[in-house]
């Protein structure tokens, strides 16, 4: 009995419960609400600070105007260059740009640049006000996603196209061309026009053509009167006659 009590005293001793509740003394509250003093209460309010009135009331003064928020100087430097960009230009392409890498930009500005086509990345919080007040205002629908401009001061559609060709990062979505509003297909079709200098060649020669044509018209009558006098006058002649003179010589 006493080895079993010997290890019965060291099992519990060995054994902990999972679960310990522990009780703490609270603290003793020593601070508790208490009124302020009469004098303090008198002092507080004789030092309190009263901000002087206004001599005029607030309501007889005139109400001010709503300021307009004032534009951020680097947007209105933006405006300015977008505004000279689109007067000095005479064609003026809308495409969607997708991000591409800046090795094919570059590759892109360099291929566009033998044409005299330059590239342009705009803002279209910039762009839409200053497409609103210029010709180009048909163009705002377009403005919707990232956009790119292609401007150039000649109207190389075919070449444009040749090189938008290979990048379909760079989607055609319209132009304007010497003054005129175009779509894509509208863009394609100018492409396939001749030259200036090739339509100015063929409308002359048209013009030329009208006006030779014309005048043999006109001299062809009196070149064939003409002949018919000089067969008529030289039967006369061989056959001895006289031609015959109108009355009144």
């Amino acid at each position: 009995m006493a080895a079993l009590g010997g290890g019965g005293t060291r099992w519990r001793r060995a054994w902990l419960p999972a679960l310990q509740l522990l009780r703490r003394g609270s603290k003793a509250v020593t601070r508790h609400w208490k009124a302020m003093h009469f004098q303090r209460q008198k002092l507080l309010a004789l030092t309190e600070y009263v901000s002087p009135r206004p001599a005029v009331p607030p309501r007889c003064l005139p109400r001010r105007s709503p300021q307009e928020p004032q534009e951020d100087g680097y947007a209105r430097v933006l405006r300015r260059q977008a505004e000279q960009t689109l007067r000095d230009s005479r064609m003026v392409a809308v495409c969607h740009y997708n991000p591409m890498a800046e090795e094919d930009v570059a590759t892109l500005r360099h291929y566009l640049r033998r044409h005299n086509i330059h590239l342009k990345f705009v803002l279209n919080e910039v762009m839409r006000p200053v497409l609103a007040q210029s010709k180009f205002r048909e163009l705002l629908p377009l403005f919707v996603c990232r956009n790119v401009l292609l401007v150039s001061p000649e109207a190389p559609a075919r070449e444009m196209l040749r090189v938008l060709k290979g990048v379909p990062h760079v989607t055609l979505l319209g132009a304007c061309i010497d003054d005129t509003i175009l779509s894509r297909r509208g863009v394609e079709n100018f492409s396939r026009l001749p030259s200036l200098e090739v339509s100015q060649g063929q409308t002359v020669a048209a013009l030329s053509l009208l006006s030779s044509q014309t005048s043999s018209l006109l001299q062809r009558g009196p070149a064939h009167l003409t002949a018919l006098l000089d067969e008529h006058i030289r039967r006369l002649q061989g056959t001895g006659g006289a031609p015959e003179t109108p009355p009144g010589h």
